[in-house]
């Protein structure tokens, strides 16, 4: 593929995050909290948007309405995407020391006790804070104390500490454009579908590097060049990722493709392999001696030391090489093998489109059936449904299905798992629905033992079939709750109830080695988008990756199988909870 013409400067993820940072500087200066929570989730929306703004507004193009985003909101995305900020970011910004908005990212700093160590102590960053906090001035501070000095400098070392990463979803908005304007490919942890990436490796044959390299960092979001060589160069986008080339004759680019693609750990295994088969393999091709036998593609080094081709989701040297010498490497599910979505919102809730709307998507996403799974009552936030409610957008759904062809609504809820394990609907109201999905959405502190037995309670009752994003993380934002995931997936078992994998960038949860432990287990997984808007059905290609990278395969996960099949498996499960 060949260089292409570029023209998006900022990207929707630049945009959420000035979004994001606005809401964070107006919690800080006390403003009406619901201005604040406007642009939180203002930063959401465009965030998962699947219309590319920056591409829009550079075409010279109007915004459409999106629901959630008012005239005052489109206006500001318009002024972001064309100048990478906007007059009320800046006013905003200039209030405060410019890396004050770091310090809500540790737990336990709200926006009050922000803006006390910034009024008392003039502290506006990080390293300003560790230095209170080493030298012990913060426990002074009224609502603060040694306990909470001591655990806020660990924090702060933590964060120091740790490198940048961005999420998968994020980082495809910065990878595909560049890949594309290179004629490259994108190698790495990004082709290995990993949640996380900290930066991009992009791999281009050419008989002219040279030019290649000039285009690289001239590319217009280069904010810095790090390196540039004869065949490679480093720089670092404006977003703050960083990016490397490389460059390589036609003859090895499957042997650097493989070597650049990674992990470590999969390429050392690999070459000492070679070295037993008497090859040197590197970037550069399969050697015997000094004579080059392989190289050109992938298939061709995994053939040099008797191995099919592995693909790249499982490079990790957790028994791919030993499941390829057998044989018995799985053949990995794919986004075109998903029939359904078995948790989706609407605006009954805290989605952002009607039910048909959300039908619509679906079908054009190319699924056959849905689940309509929206907040049950505890969640107030959501405007969660209580059951006369619930009641109502069953008839609706019923409505649905007697009208639109093409594709069957599931009627569905996803039910808070209440501290002591119960459920926040009445089991009458559960036992109308097709579906029934569990989910914990409050008291993520609890001991591991207190935790697990919550879970564990709730999956008893019969009405349950999915448990929904099964440790609560956010990436990058939130840990998983501390449970024992193994008695979490044998319970599954025992109870038939499938896990869910949650493709929502934000969580892909369960994790790869989670998913694993439910295929050794037998235990169903449901990839699920959590979708909240019509682009949301987008969020499953990552759900897959992660699936992949679990090795799962089409036949464990449950919404491949037609609308048909999965109703069956529906009433056979609740007619076997409900004997037990």
């Amino acid at each position: 593929m060949g260089p292409s013409a570029v023209t998006v400067l900022t990207h929707n993820a630049d945009i959420a995050a000035a979004f994001d940072e606005m809401a964070d500087l107006l919690e800080l200066s006390n403003e009406n909290p619901f201005r604040a929570r406007a642009y939180r989730n203002a930063a959401r929306i465009v965030a998962e948007l699947g219309l590319d703004i920056g591409q829009l507004v550079a075409r010279g193009e109007e915004i459409p309405k999106i629901a959630g985003i008012g005239e005052d909101l489109a206006g500001k995305m318009a002024e972001i995407a064309r100048t990478g900020s906007c007059r009320l970011l800046e006013q905003l910004r200039g209030r405060f020391p410019r890396g004050i908005t770091e310090l809500l990212r540790l737990p336990g700093l709200g926006p009050k006790k922000v803006g006390a160590l910034n009024a008392q102590l003039h502290i506006g960053s990080l390293r300003e804070l560790r230095r209170a906090a080493a030298a012990g001035k913060l426990h002074e501070l009224r609502g603060f104390g040694e306990r909470t000095e001591h655990r806020l400098l660990e924090a702060v070392d933590a964060e120091l500490n740790k490198a940048r990463r961005f999420k998968l979803a994020a980082a495809a908005q910065y990878a595909e454009p560049l890949a594309r304007y290179l004629g490259a490919f994108v190698a790495g942890s990004y082709r290995r579908m990993k949640e996380t990436v900290g930066d991009l490796d992009f791999l281009a044959s050419s008989g002219q590097p040279e030019k290649l390299l000039a285009r690289f960092v001239a590319y217009p979001e280069v904010a810095r060049v790090l390196a540039k060589g004869p065949t490679k160069a480093m720089v670092v986008l404006k977003c703050g990722i960083q990016c490397d080339l490389r460059v390589v004759a036609p003859e090895s680019f499957g042997a650097a493709l493989h070597y650049f693609t990674g992990s470590k750990a999969h390429n050392i295994a690999i070459r000492k392999l070679g070295v037993a088969h008497g090859l040197k393999i590197n970037e550069y091709g399969v050697f015997r001696g000094r004579k080059r036998i392989a190289g050109d593609t992938e298939e061709s080094v995994y053939a040099a030391v008797g191995l099919p081709y592995i693909t790249p989701e499982l490079r990790e040297d957790q028994g791919e090489i030993e499941a390829a010498m057998r044989g018995t490497l799985p053949r990995l599910v794919s986004l075109e093998d998903l029939a359904g979505d078995l948790h989706v919102h609407t605006s009954a809730t805290d989605g952002r489109a009607s039910l048909d709307d959300m039908v619509l998507a679906a079908r054009a996403a190319g699924l056959r059936y849905i689940a309509v799974t929206d907040h049950s009552r505890r969640v107030a936030m959501a405007h969660g449904l209580d059951p006369q409610r619930l009641a109502r957008q069953g008839a609706e759904i019923d409505a649905v299905n007697a009208t639109w062809r093409g594709i069957r609504v599931l009627k569905g809820v996803e039910v808070d798992i209440l501290e002591d394990g119960s459920l926040d609907l009445p089991g009458k109201s559960l036992a109308a629905l097709d579906i029934v999905v569990a989910a914990v959405h409050g008291r993520f502190d609890l001991p591991r033992a207190r935790q697990t037995e919550r879970i564990l309670a709730a999956m008893d009752d019969p009405h349950v079939a999915i448990l929904a994003h099964p440790t609560g993380r956010l990436l990058e934002e939130r840990a998983a709750y501390d449970v024992d995931m193994l008695a979490i997936v044998r319970k599954a078992r025992a109870r038939g109830i499938a896990l869910e994998l949650n493709a929502h960038p934000d969580r892909l949860d369960l994790d790869d080695v989670h998913c694993r432990m439910a295929k050794d287990e037998g235990v169903l997984v449901a990839i699920g988008s959590d979708s909240h808007a019509t682009n949301g059905f987008a969020a499953l290609r990552y759900g897959v990756g992660q699936a992949r990278r679990g090795w799962l395969a089409r036949a464990d996960i449950l919404n491949t199988r037609p609308a048909a099949e999965v109703m069956s498996w529906l009433a056979s499960r609740r007619a076997l909870a409900l004997v037990h």
